[in-house]
């Protein structure tokens, strides 16, 4: 008996269990990116308890980022080839028992393999996959749908912050990691949300390999009437599987997919030690603990306004052609404000800033996946998403120490927080120079391609008419002039 075959859907459904996609990514949000920042609270904790300067005790934050982005290519695979949701309940998982583990630590080398590289996998193989799907269930809506799912970031941020400071004070560090622990589990129901949608666009598995274009009509016939188990077949689903596996990263080489690769590069290199070192610069500046981490919630609050209105606001027809346009606009209005926060010392100061930052740092989260999109198209948005996520690997391992590593040799925040901000400035002048470097190509290109004569050619067959508009050369010519004439004689 044949194995029953999902239904392919034309397109996204832009609704219906989408939105249950869109709710599971929000709470996989929560569990991850949320948590992730909040690990900044713990950062006085742990330097006082282990007695380390801050480049040390800033590998701990740098790892989990890192391991979280290095892994995501790690994440789609297994999105792909075996299954998003079981994908999703193994990186709960595994991000769980490194939290737990953590509680138990003795050292900052510990805590650099348990709280960083185990809990950063298991967010690994959460985080991409998540985003991919709600890219597979909508495509109108696509930025709306990206900034509702984002918004966990801001809202896990904005609620998590002060609950974390709360249990430090009443369990320690220790008992406030056992709980993040549990709380992450939370994952694994995320993933059982996950269902999976067959799209026409998307590669087609070996069993199909028959329908692939470049297998001719002749070999389709004789290989239709041999067995599924012949060494023909098998070597044919080899073939199918290889080309498969090739159009999945072929997006590499497009020079618009690399502009985006290395911009992407200098942001996370920017974005990333604010974090870290937000609470710890409002402490140093004579900030109480409650007011340091209401800066961060504050940050996150604002975050999901930034995420919502603005992918609300590029969905629309006036800005839907100008996505990329926002997304660099967003990292440049960051870097500016990094660039200003070396001036702002005490918290009524610090409060506008995060409501900047936080807006901004909302906005360009939501635009990364959609901007992916645009360049790559849906069918590889999941592996795209991967490689971008894995590039933010290394500006998140190495930007926090190198940023703690200026505070201990300069004894101040300035050098450290002017660093990230003309990072990010560089990264969405980058993208701009790009974008109008293309526009100018396709101006000059503009004049050659109006030049060009382009003929159309109308026949009839019966009551069909047929109508091809191409340019032609003097053979195609001649060849639709004896057809013609072919055609008339009978």
């Amino acid at each position: 008996m044949a194995s029953p075959q999902r239904a392919r859907h034309p397109g996204p459904p832009d609704g219906g269990w989408g939105w249950m996609i869109v709710a599971g990514c929000f709470l996989v949000t929560i569990c991850t990116r949320a948590v992730t920042r909040c690990i900044s609270i713990f950062f006085v904790e742990f330097q006082a308890y282990f007695g380390q300067d801050y480049a040390r005790t800033a590998w701990i934050h740098s790892i989990v980022d890192c391991a979280t982005m290095l892994c995501a290519p790690l994440g789609s695979l297994i999105s792909n080839h075996v299954s998003c949701q079981v994908g999703i309940m193994l990186g709960g998982l595994l991000a769980s028992a490194g939290l737990i583990l953590s509680s138990f630590a003795t050292s900052l080398e510990h805590l650099y393999l348990s709280l960083g590289v185990l809990t950063g996998l298991g967010f690994a193989l959460c985080y991409s996959p998540a985003i991919a799907m709600v890219g597979k269930y909508f495509n109108k809506r696509k930025a709306l749908a990206y900034g509702i799912a984002m918004s966990g970031s801001g809202i896990g941020t904005f609620i998590l912050a002060p609950v974390v400071q709360l249990l430090i004070e009443q369990f320690s560090w220790r008992g406030a990691l056992l709980i993040l622990g549990g709380f992450v589990l939370n994952l694994c129901v995320c993933g059982a949300l996950m269902r999976p949608i067959a799209l026409k666009e998307d590669c087609k598995t070996a069993p199909e390999f028959l329908e692939q274009d470049y297998v001719p009509k002749a070999q389709k016939r004789d290989l239709k009437r041999m067995s599924v188990c012949s060494p023909l077949i098998k070597a044919w689903s080899h073939e199918c599987l290889c080309y498969c596996s090739w159009k999945e990263y072929d997006f590499l080489l497009m020079p618009g997919f690399m502009v985006l690769a290395v911009s992407v590069l200098f942001m996370a290199y920017g974005c990333s030690p604010l974090f870290v070192y937000l609470v710890p610069y409002a402490l140093s500046v004579g900030v109480s603990h409650h007011q340091a981490a209401f800066l961060m919630s504050i940050l996150g609050v604002i975050d999901i306004i930034g995420n919502i209105t603005f992918g609300w606001l590029t969905d629309r027809r006036c800005l839907k052609k100008h996505r990329h346009f926002c997304y660099l606009f967003a990292v440049g209005m960051d870097g500016l404000c990094c660039l200003f926060l070396p001036v702002l010392q005490n918290f009524p100061l610090l409060v506008p800033f995060s409501f900047t930052f936080g807006y901004f740092d909302g906005a360009y989260v939501t635009l990364i996946p959609v901007v992916t999109a645009d360049v790559v198209g849906t069918s590889s948005l999941s592996s795209a998403l991967g490689v971008v996520y894995f590039l933010h690997a290394i500006p998140y391992l190495v930007s926090p120490p190198v940023a703690g590593w200026l505070v201990d040799t300069t004894g101040s925040y300035t050098a450290s927080f002017l660093l990230c901000g003309f990072s990010m400035i560089f990264s969405s002048m980058l993208l701009c120079f790009a974008r109008l470097a293309k526009k100018i190509k396709r101006t000059h290109l503009r004049p050659l391609t109006n030049d060009t004569g382009t003929k159309q050619h109308i026949w009839t067959n019966g009551a069909i008419a047929y109508s091809v508009a191409a340019e032609l050369d003097q053979k195609d010519v001649e060849f639709l002039a004896v057809d013609t004439n072919s055609y008339s004689k009978r």
